[in-house]
């Protein structure tokens, strides 16, 4: 017999760019485990608009809801008309994941706009409804900053982490001012389920994956091995959100393994675990300035919100390889 919680009955929980990698998971976490909640599902969702480096403005795909029976609403956040239509329901928890995530745009105007502006107007939600914020902010934040990077270290290099640490500045104020409840998720480098849809700004895990399925050898930078980052899967995001939600005190928090691997370690997990025998193919690094090395400092995350990262990479991609298999299946091989 299953076992069904009731812990959120009657509970509101809204979740922005539900439609997107990491917001439909959540949507399908509380689906699943706590039906008796009234999820509703606020999405841009994708248009054919993209950027000028040639990447979609929006990442939210319907294909990563399909199955979810709460609520959809297709809304924008930095358009305040889409807004007031959350305004009728009682929000008891709101899940911000929207955002401009990709973090080669230049744009700074609709960066800030879409990923400052919008947070504030979310936030005056917030406060209206008593409701407790949990949202998406970004390893981005520390930009160059030595390892492990710390909360309180913050050095953005680009635009994309420069509104991230705006949005952690704007939510420490609302906190001190109206006594809010908000808590900042520090995401590093998440990979898993419906990340698809992102593109080009998919996890290496997949790009890989989908390379080897391909029947072609993975391609890395040459030093590969000495390139390492602080790989996440999307269960372990999905448990440290959940836990935002009983933390007693308000603040940002990394959400990462505190292990960085290197991209060789992705390569040869991945045939390993597909039955592949390539050589990697190595090629030339063309950007000059580039990032060596990520590891989150989990120590306060395991402090206060009792967070401990259940995936090892190597777990994360066994679990994961099935569905990269469908997701070539699917959606790449007959492409």
């Amino acid at each position: 017999m299953k076992y069904i919680n009731s812990k959120l009955k009657n509970k509101t929980i809204l979740i922005t760019g539900a439609a997107g990698f990491i917001g439909s998971n959540l949507a399908f976490y509380f689906q699943e485990n706590h039906p008796y909640a009234r999820i509703i599902a606020f999405d841009i969702f994708r248009t054919a608009e993209r950027f000028g480096n040639g990447n979609l403005k929006s990442f939210g795909h319907f294909k990563n809801l399909t199955g979810f029976k709460g609520e959809i609403i297709s809304g924008d956040i930095t358009k305040k008309e889409d807004l007031a239509r959350l305004e009728k329901y009682d929000i008891d928890y709101i899940f911000h994941e929207a955002a401009i995530s990709d973090t080669t745009v230049l744009d700074q105007e609709i960066m800030i706009r879409t990923n400052v502006n919008a947070f504030i107007d979310l936030l005056e939600l917030a406060k209206r409804k008593d409701a407790k914020m949990i949202y998406a902010s970004s390893g981005a934040t520390y930009g160059n900053a030595p390892s492990p990077q710390t909360v309180g270290a913050e050095n953005p290099q680009n635009v994309y982490g420069f509104s991230k640490l705006v949005m952690d500045n704007a939510a420490k104020e609302y906190v001190k001012k109206y006594d809010i409840k908000a808590i900042g998720l520090r995401y590093f480098n998440v990979y898993g389920k419906n990340e698809y849809f992102k593109e080009k700004t998919a996890s290496m895990i997949l790009q890989l994956g989908l390379q080897i399925l391909s029947g072609k050898a993975p391609r890395l930078f040459f030093g590969s091995d000495k390139i390492l980052r602080d790989f996440i899967y999307i269960e372990d995001v999905v448990q440290a959100n959940i836990l935002a939600m009983s933390a007693d005190k308000s603040g940002v928090y990394n959400v990462g393994t505190g292990k960085p691997r290197s991209f060789q370690d992705i390569a040869d997990i991945l045939q390993k675990e597909l039955g592949t025998d390539y050589k990697t193919d190595y090629f030339e690094n063309p950007y000059k300035a580039y990032q060596t090395h990520t590891q989150a400092n989990i120590a306060s995350t395991r402090e206060k919100i009792g967070f401990s990262p259940k995936f090892s990479l190597e777990d994360g991609i066994k679990d994961y390889v099935n569905e990269i298999k469908k997701i070539y299946e699917s959606e790449v091989k007959n492409v």
